[in-house]
């Protein structure tokens, strides 16, 4: 907490956080929270757990959850309403004063803008003593540290330390500081939108990170180690984890302070355009992260799911593809003879594998082929005789392949909302492999190969995959005799949008193979 904070406090002043993630907790001790609430605190006289009250609820909740308010005069929603009012009444309402020679709103978007310059400016010197502090001082101890291993430890955070210090000269090109209010920040944060894609690699590899670090902090030479970096660099006292948490939660908070810094910007102002298109489009970097997230946790369930198709041939799913879309059952019709099977279908991007079930083992299948849905297209057909396979059909669709030599082929489902189903998994199959070229989303080999391995080595033991600890586990604090014993795992993702709603196709693989999720 900032001394400004703990001296309204200790004065009998009201201060106010928000919270940056939901949190959740059975303990009649801790204040449960969602992300966007606001809290009073009582007590920081602790660094990491605070004492706070929401309504009639009172307990004590982690420190690192929240931040606090920009304008500690907060709430004034009904006082701006007011002004506003009388601003439509006689036009005199921004006429009244918070501030030395500032009416209330354009004060508020100052204090937003000096706290955003703030911030960037601190975050710079935390990624430098991480890269000049911890990184330098490695790479000097090579009997201490191999470079794949610092690597996994620190990611790609020299690659987002070289952005940052671009990011933020763009940002002090546009801040007035004699006048704060008048500063047009928005234009920088879409300047550089797809610069903040960078770190979806780094929130991707946290987790490894941390594992790693947690294991070398076991061994005392590397915790006396990395304590002298931070004693030579004279960083302030927080741990090497805490340090690498910072990119995670930097990139979370800037859809936040956006928020807010829209809200104190009148529609007439000259930034007001880009800060709203500016908050968009760091949501959508962190939807895009989001989505990343899943995509890599979704290769290990891939692999594992391969590994469970009896009579596999080809190349890997994951030689090309990296999520499933849609799995079912339909009637494959075939050339020649119209040749009739059923089949179980698994829609990935790029490709669709498709399997028989066992006669007596329902639950196991076999690997009998696969389509290139990059060259193909997909026919929706009436119900009738089809002139090219001369058949029958009902909740038909037809695939067409788009190169010479290739197979046609009829799928048939039972049910018509079953062929509608099917005919928005192929238009979100084509959707997604668009969307990951222009992103530029790719699976690395390295990945592949780590995923089959693990796969092999789990249907090897014929068990499934161990799971591992929260990666968040290893953050647990010292017990203190009146506070909560351990910190809860941190949304660090979420930034209070709404919850994805839960898949089901894993779940449809889950009951039709031995798959274990």
């Amino acid at each position: 907490m900032t001394r400004t904070g703990l001296q309204l406090i200790s004065d009998g002043g009201v201060v106010y956080a928000e919270a940056l993630w939901d949190h959740v907790t059975m303990d009649d001790q801790e204040l449960g929270f969602k992300a966007g609430d606001v809290i009073e605190v009582v007590d920081a006289t602790n660094k990491e757990w605070w004492w706070g009250r929401i309504l009639d609820s009172e307990g004590w909740f982690p420190a690192s959850f929240v931040r606090l308010r920009v304008n500690q005069d907060e709430p004034m929603e009904e006082y701006l309403a007011k002004l506003e009012l009388e601003d439509e009444e006689d036009g005199a309402a921004m006429g009244k004063l918070l501030g030395p020679g500032l009416p209330c709103k354009e004060q508020m978007r100052a204090n937003v803008i000096n706290e955003i310059m703030s911030t960037e400016r601190d975050y710079i010197k935390h990624l430098k003593d991480i890269c000049e502090g911890y990184i330098k001082q490695c790479r000097k101890r090579t009997d201490m540290f191999a470079e794949e291993q610092l690597h996994t430890i620190f990611g790609n955070i020299e690659e987002i330390y070289r952005f940052q210090k671009k990011f933020l000269k763009g940002l002090e090109k546009k801040f007035y500081k004699e006048q704060p209010h008048l500063s047009e920040i928005g234009s920088c944060f879409l300047d550089h939108q797809t610069d903040f894609q960078i770190y979806s690699e780094y929130c991707n590899n946290h987790p490894n990170a941390c594992l790693q670090l947690a294991k070398l902090m076991k061994v005392n030479k590397y915790v006396f180690f990395f304590e002298a970096c931070r004693l030579l660099q004279k960083m302030i006292d927080i741990s090497l984890d805490g340090f690498l948490l910072t990119p995670v939660q930097k990139i979370c908070k800037y859809p936040l302070q956006l928020a807010e810094l829209l809200k104190y910007t009148n529609p007439q102002h000259r930034d007001y355009k880009d800060v709203e298109a500016a908050l968009n489009a760091m949501k959508n970097v962190a939807r895009l992260i989001n989505e990343r997230k899943r995509r890599l946790e979704n290769i290990d369930k891939i692999a594992h799911w391969q590994s469970s198709i009896e009579d596999w041939e080809g190349e890997d799913v994951l030689s090309r593809s990296s999520d499933l879309i849609f799995s079912g059952e339909m009637t494959k019709i075939s050339q020649p003879q119209a040749k009739s099977q059923q089949r179980m279908f698994f829609l990935f991007d790029h490709q669709m594998i498709y399997c028989k079930k066992d006669l007596l083992r329902r639950d196991i299948l076999y690997y009998k082929g696969r389509m290139d849905m990059d060259h193909m297209e997909v026919a929706d057909l009436e119900d009738g005789k089809d002139r090219d396979f001369n058949v029958s059909v009902r909740n038909a669709l037809k695939l067409r392949p788009m190169v010479p030599g290739g197979e046609e082929v009829l799928l048939c489902t039972k049910k018509p909302e079953q062929k509608q189903r099917w005919l928005r998994a192929f238009a979100d199959e084509r959707a997604q492999v668009q969307n990951d070229r222009e992103t530029g989303f790719t699976i690395t080999d390295a990945q592949r190969k780590q995923a089959m391995l693990n796969a092999c080595k789990s249907h090897s033991t014929g068990k499934p995959k161990a799971v591992t600890r929260s990666y968040y586990d290893f953050l647990l604090r010292q017990k203190h005799p009146s506070l909560p014993a351990a910190l809860p795992q941190q949304q660090v993702f979420l930034l209070a949008e709404p919850k994805r709603k839960a898949s089901n196709f894993w779940h449809n693989i889950g009951r039709l193979t031995p798959f274990k999720k």
